[in-house]
């Protein structure tokens, strides 16, 4: 059963040095265009009108970055297409500085409520460096004007291990941030990914990594503040208050079904893995022509299934169930990876705890490579699928 949506807005006012996603430069005129053929591809899957989910995420880009009448159409198409009233969790993302009185009130109107704001640091001379457009004092200004309109499941974006940050640096934004008591944070350490500025700089030795010591020492202080303050790490990079984790995210890591709409957006449905078309043009013209702007069709076989489960459930830092597992491959998890797990456990980087596998603290530093060890071979598939038929 799909019960969750991606929708992706790709419009920016300035494109941010380390960003990577599927992103334009905002035009009023593209973003018209762009919000009609997402209209065309959504009415494509969606053969009938309120279709009951129980999670809408609305991210990009900078959602945020559209007119308060274009944010009425996009609302309007969704309001449309999904049954809002009873959707336990509608998310949009926002640039700090964006969200002015009458966008809060249109949000929250059509059933907007929870909102996850770009942050990354209470430092201005950083986002500067960053690229990004908001200023610190951006933030307070949204988080007090969210909560005099009653949107108060707020998530704030922070990110670390960045250009130029020290670890003092690093806390004190982390104390900032919690000074808000929000419900919910998320924390990522900077990737520098290709097609970006920082990648261009870094190729061109003008931008310097972090040393892995330093971003190891920010995430541990991360975890260490977030305990502190009363928000449990419930993911590698996302911390919440018992009921406030991300019921969106979850989707992902539990590996269950979810559409994906809009440019570059992925999503996951019943033994397919959709990837659409990236490059403006290109959307836009295949939305417009039949609703199927698709780039790539993935089949999902018991492989990636498998994969993913493990990879996707590591994540949560309540791990990989063993009963769900057994429930979903009639399989016991010891069977497709005994010798897998012993040899973590002896790295002492997963644990077995309450009928689940999880990562360790240590194993947190080190999640791709615990994540590696689960790749299946071949062999191993075709005697998997020889039990299950033999379990039949």
């Amino acid at each position: 059963m799909i019960s969750s949506v991606y929708i992706h807005i790709p419009f920016c006012e300035k494109i941010c040095h380390y960003c990577d996603f599927t992103k334009f430069f905002y035009e009023e005129k593209m973003a018209d265009d762009y919000l009609e053929a997402l209209n065309k591809e959504m009415a494509r899957y969606i053969e009938e009108p309120k279709q009951k989910m129980r999670t809408i995420y609305v991210g990009g880009g900078t959602p945020s970055a559209l007119t308060v009448r274009q944010l009425k159409k996009l609302l309007v198409s969704i309001d449309h297409y999904f049954e809002v009233d009873t959707v336990e969790e509608f998310t949009f993302e926002a640039n700090p500085g964006d969200l002015n009185e009458e966008k809060i009130k249109l949000l929250k109107g059509y059933g907007v409520n929870r909102i996850s704001m770009g942050a990354q640091t209470f430092d201005d001379k950083i986002l500067e460096q960053l690229g990004r457009l908001h200023r610190v004092k951006d933030v307070y200004q949204n988080v007090n004007a969210l909560k005099k309109h009653g949107i108060t499941n707020i998530s704030i974006d922070l990110m670390y291990s960045l250009p130029n940050q020290t670890i003092a640096g690093f806390e004190q934004t982390l104390e900032e941030a919690l000074a808000f008591d929000l419900p919910h944070y998320s924390s990522y350490s900077l990737q520098i990914e290709p097609k970006t500025i920082f990648y261009q700089r870094y190729k061109k030795g003008k931008l310097k990594k972090q040393l892995e010591e330093t971003e190891a020492e920010m995430y541990q202080l991360l975890i260490d503040q977030m305990e502190k303050y009363g928000k449990i790490q419930y993911e590698i990079s996302n911390f919440a208050e018992a009921g406030f984790e991300s019921m969106h995210n979850l989707t992902y890591w539990n590996n269950d079904y979810y559409y994906g709409f809009g440019a570059g957006a992925h999503g996951y449905l019943p033994n397919e893995r959709i990837i659409n078309l990236r490059p403006f043009p290109a959307y836009l013209k295949q939305a417009n022509e039949n609703g199927l702007p698709v780039l790539h069709k993935e089949s999902i076989g018991l492989k990636e299934k498998i994969e993913e489960e493990m990879f996707l459930g590591l994540r949560k830092r309540e791990g990989v169930s063993l009963d769900n597992f057994k429930k979903k491959y009639q399989l016991s998890l010891f069977d497709v990876y005994n010798s897998e797990l012993e040899h973590l456990k002896q790295k002492k980087w997963i644990e077995e705890f309450d009928n689940k596998i999880r990562l360790t603290q240590d194993g947190q530093l080190f999640g791709n490579e615990v994540f590696q060890s689960f790749l299946l071979e071949d062999d191993k598939v075709k005697t998997i699928i020889k039990s299950q038929e033999m379990n039949a």
